[in-house]
């Protein structure tokens, strides 16, 4: 089956170990501004037992993701999976906050390391657009990379990005929903 978007689950549990371990190797938990990196901070020592990782889960899984008190904006988390095998996950960020709107945009993505330079990058961002669009209703998306990131500025403008401004190291790209033939 090929890759798809899906709900956190419990069910890819031990590849998701073994991805975690890849990032932790890559030194992601040491990246500002990442939510990976905050996870990897956070919850490293009690993803192991299946109770632990199950409370992940539910944490991230949420269906209905709500407005926190501390302002933290509502996320939705889907995960890049094929054949029960964890690959990268999209975060959508329902709204953005001044901080979001230079540096982190609506919608951020990563590929486990030994998955990259396979084309997930690319199909995700391609999946996690119709969401983004018609089932969080966020048009247009943002969507930041750092500007020595390549990979990623390709990624983004092969989805459709179109180029707005750098801000500090970052570049920041808006991708609208395409539009349909009823709104022709």
């Amino acid at each position: 089956m090929p890759p798809q978007l899906i709900a956190p689950t419990v069910a890819v549990h031990a590849s998701f170990l073994a991805a975690m371990a890849e990032f932790r190797a890559d030194g992601t938990e040491h990246v500002p501004h990442s939510g990976l990196a905050r996870e990897l901070r956070t919850w490293a020592g009690r993803w192991p037992t299946a109770e632990g990782f199950a409370a992940y889960v539910g944490t991230v899984g949420d269906a209905a993701p709500v407005e926190r008190a501390d302002g933290v904006v509502p996320v939705t988390t889907r995960w890049w999976v094929a054949d029960g095998v964890y690959l990268g996950r999209v975060t959508f960020r329902h709204r953005l906050t001044d901080e979001l709107l230079h540096y982190g945009g609506h919608i951020g993505y990563a590929v486990r390391p030994g998955a990259r330079r396979q084309g997930h990058a690319t199909a995700m961002l391609r999946a996690a657009l119709p969401v983004a669009h018609h089932e969080l209703g966020i048009d247009p998306v943002l969507v930041t990379c750092d500007d020595t990131n390549t990979g990623s500025r390709k990624v983004i403008e092969s989805c459709g990005g179109i180029f707005e401004d750098r801000r500090d190291e970052k570049l920041r790209y808006w991708i609208h929903a395409p539009a349909t033939a009823a709104g022709r």
